[in-house]
């Protein structure tokens, strides 16, 4: 039977909800024409993708009599990022062939209204499917083992080198004697050495920091899309003023330095990225006032970025408290409503 998994502390990983932000509505108070949404993505998901009935028992008792594991893939029209991951790890090789060896894959739309079946006794549209499983962001991976339990979970786009560890640490069955971020710790070589920022403070006791909103950065030796990440979205004068209202820490994931953390217990920078159950570098824990107010865990287009950081930052969570998205929202559509155009890709 299948065993949907707790609902998440909301991973900012995608925009899901950009796409939705097209709407018209601002014609109707201003005369200026609408701007465009630049970067929507239309994409095909492979054919050898299971042809499946949506009755989740039975595609999971089928996939395990032949002896392979299911991918439950969360897709949404129009997603970048899901167009991004199925041309960087699905379309190529050795990937490919890996991923057809050892899973069977399922496209779900979360905005699609095919039924399917969660047991005997429920029948749901996807849409409603995708909410009770607590997928909010497309594309996520849910990797189902062959009792139909969830044993790993990827929000959003990775890159073809952290999406084959995943791949390796679910097809391996690591997940029944260890977590996945121990499987990558163990399963990865030194390639980055720690870089410098202007914005970076040396600050150990976090929870000293009260007045303003608190980003922290983890990264470590292991981490691969860290330069990208220096030579990309910090050298952006746009993220650079979205950054400019927190206190910005870096911490090395995978050392034992003490410091207190923003709830006031004494720990260290790997048990932190532990317990808040890290398993991707470079990430942001976005913090207010000591409570966690969004994270990113993902490689994000910069209008992404900037969107979840003025979210915290300039503290429109105050307005917006269901969802960043909520937010992003409103501030393209004023944007398109102005006739500006938005792009929400970097190409």
């Amino acid at each position: 039977m299948f065993a949907p998994s707790r609902l998440l502390i909301w991973t900012l990983t995608l925009v899901v909800c950009f796409l939705r932000t097209a709407a018209p509505a601002a014609e109707t108070t201003s005369p200026t024409s609408p701007g465009k949404l630049i970067g929507v993505r239309a994409f095909n998901h492979p054919d050898w993708f299971k042809q499946s009935f949506l009755d989740i028992e039975e595609d999971i008792q089928e996939t395990a009599q032949a002896g392979k594991q299911l991918i439950l893939f969360f897709e949404m029209n129009g997603c970048p990022y899901c167009a991004r991951l199925l041309e960087e790890n699905f379309a190529q090789e050795p990937t490919q062939s890996f991923i057809r060896e050892h899973f069977e894959v399922i496209a779900l739309n979360i905005q699609g209204d095919r039924e399917v079946t969660v047991d005997t006794d429920q029948t749901l549209p996807e849409k409603e499917f995708a909410q009770r499983i607590g997928v909010r962001y497309t594309p996520t991976l849910l990797f189902l083992n062959q009792e139909g339990e969830e044993v790993a979970r990827i929000d959003g786009y990775r890159n073809p080198a952290d999406f084959k560890l995943i791949l390796d640490y679910v097809a391996s069955r690591a997940y029944e004697h260890q977590s996945m971020a121990e499987f990558i710790a163990g399963a990865r070589q030194a390639v980055y050495q720690l870089r410098p920022h202007p914005r970076f403070q040396d600050l150990r006791d976090l929870s000293s920091v009260r007045d303003r909103p608190l980003a922290l950065l983890f990264e470590d030796a292991q981490c691969l899309a860290c330069n990208a990440l220096h030579d990309g979205p910090l050298t952006d004068p746009e993220v650079d003023a979205a950054l400019a209202p927190f206190v910005v820490v870096r911490l090395d994931a995978l050392a034992d330095s003490p410091i207190i953390a923003p709830d006031g217990r004494e720990t260290t920078a790997r048990a932190l990225a532990e317990s808040l159950g890290i398993d991707y570098r470079p990430a942001w824990i976005l913090f207010d006032q000591g409570r966690e107010i969004a994270r990113i865990e993902n490689e994000l287009y910069g209008y992404h970025l900037i969107g979840v950081l003025e979210y915290v930052g300039q503290r429109h969570y105050r307005n917006y408290p269901g969802s960043p998205f909520d937010y992003i929202n409103a501030k393209t559509a004023e944007l398109l409503g102005r006739g500006e155009d938005v792009r929400i890709t970097d190409e």
